[in-house]
């Protein structure tokens, strides 16, 4: 997500917020809206599984959605009581947990409401980590996709792990996977993807998209065949990356992975404890 994307959701959002007796909350029409749902009907779809969702984690909904009639004007300016949904943080939070992940404030709101501080560099740094994660699950789930189709065509799990070793090779500038573990650091029964860099985990996966596109577009099978395929796709992205200044090989290893996966769920966890509580208005 660009920074002037960050810059103008995170305004957009604490200009929405409310204050009742030091707790922050937000208004559903005006959530709606931020999360880019046009039509009230299917936002509180959202909002009945934030509400269910609640309930689950052993919270009482009452106290984090608070429901509220107000006055708007109409296009004749007459006045009629519409319902609103006063929302706290933790409402916030889940309801952008059970949103539609395509829309971009999603991600977005997802973090937002997370982090209990309302500083802006905490939320990039986050989405940055957290774009980490997602990229290495995607890889994760690609290479899978792979595995089995490679499988149907008679190639085993050692031959599996040649390919992939190979496409390393391509893609880290004459490094094998073994090789780049030793270059970074990587422990021996570690993937090597959970140390290497967003951009260079990204690079990985379109590779290995191609390569899956294409094994079942051309019909490949055997060993050798797929082996040569996925070179191909690996020495293009390399390609791609080094015409942009990009040597995936140079880049430093960053932070084990699952250490920052469990991060995120325990800090994520910690400050959602922390949100208050609403006083029904009703």
């Amino acid at each position: 997500m660009k920074l002037e994307i960050i810059t103008k959701l995170h305004a957009s959002f604490e200009d929405a917020a409310y204050e009742q007796d030091g707790v922050e909350y937000w208004l559903a029409r005006e959530l709606q809206a931020l999360l880019e749902y046009s039509d009230w009907r299917n936002f509180q779809k959202v909002m009945e599984k934030a509400q269910t969702a609640c309930e689950n984690s052993g919270q009482n909904s009452a106290d984090h959605f608070v429901g509220v009639n107000k006055m708007v004007k109409l296009g004749s300016g007459a006045q009629r009581e519409i319902e609103d949904v006063m929302l706290t943080r933790y409402a916030c939070y889940l309801i952008a947990q059970n949103g539609d992940p395509a829309k971009e404030p999603i991600a977005f709101a997802q973090t937002y409401f997370a982090v209990q501080t309302r500083k802006q560099e905490l939320i990039e740094a986050r989405l940055r980590l957290i774009e980490r994660l997602q990229a290495r699950e995607k890889l994760e789930a690609t290479e899978t996709e792979l595995s089995r189709l490679i499988y149907e065509r008679g190639v085993d799990n050692s031959g599996f792990a040649r390919i992939r070793s190979q496409g390393d090779k391509a893609l880290f500038g004459g490094h094998n996977t073994q090789t780049m573990k030793r270059k970074l650091g990587v422990p021996g029964n570690r993937p090597l993807a959970d140390f290497l860099p967003t951009i260079t985990i990204k690079a990985k996966d379109f590779a290995a998209e191609i390569t899956n596109f294409n094994v079942k577009k051309e019909d490949l099978s055997g060993e050798q065949a797929i082996s040569r395929e996925h070179v191909k796709n690996n020495s293009e992205v390399r390609k791609l990356l080094v015409d942009r200044g990009i040597r995936p090989e140079k880049l430093p290893a960053e932070e084990d992975i699952k250490k920052l996966e469990r991060l995120v769920k325990g800090e994520t966890k910690k400050s959602l404890n922390k949100v208050g509580k609403l006083k029904d208005k009703k």
